[in-house]
C-alpha cells in the first residue's frame, strides 16, 4: 500500500510541476492555444501564475514532508488541496466546453483521494 500511494503522489506530483511550471513561464496566448487551455485566454495573468506557483507548492507538498519526514501530515492536507484544485479545474472546464480535459481532472481528482486517505 505504501508503495502505490508513494507511486499516486509522485504522479500527481509530477502533474503539479509540469503544470505549475507551463502556467508560471509559458505565455497567456500560448496557453489559450493549446488543449484545455481556453480558459486562460480571457483569465487575468496574474491569475493564472498565482495557479502556477500554487501547483509548484504542491509538487513540493506531496512528496517532500512524507520523504524528509518534517510534518508529514501535509502530505493529506496537499492532497486536500490539490482535490480542491481539480474540483475548480472541472468547473472551469466545463464551462468552457472542455469536456475532454475533464477526463484527465477525474483521475487526478482519484489519485488525490487515494493519497489523502491513504496518508491520514
Amino acid at each position: 500500500m505504501n508503495i502505490a500511494l508513494w507511486i499516486a503522489a509522485g504522479l500527481l506530483a509530477a502533474v503539479a510541476l509540469t503544470g505549475g511550471i507551463t502556467k508560471t513561464f509559458v505565455p497567456r496566448a500560448k496557453l489559450a492555444g493549446a488543449p484545455g487551455g481556453g480558459w486562460t485566454a480571457n483569465t487575468d495573468p496574474g491569475l493564472i501564475k498565482a495557479l502556477g506557483v500554487l501547483e509548484i507548492l504542491a509538487a513540493a507538498g506531496l512528496i517532500l514532508p512524507a520523504a524528509l519526514g518534517i510534518a508529514p501530515v501535509m502530505v493529506p492536507v496537499t492532497a486536500v488541496c490539490w482535490i480542491l484544485l481539480m474540483i475548480g479545474a472541472i468547473i472551469t472546464h466545463l464551462r468552457h466546453d472542455e469536456a475532454k480535459v475533464v477526463v484527465v481532472n477525474l483521475i487526478y481528482l482519484a489519485l488525490a483521494v487515494f493519497v489523502a486517505v491513504g496518508r491520514s
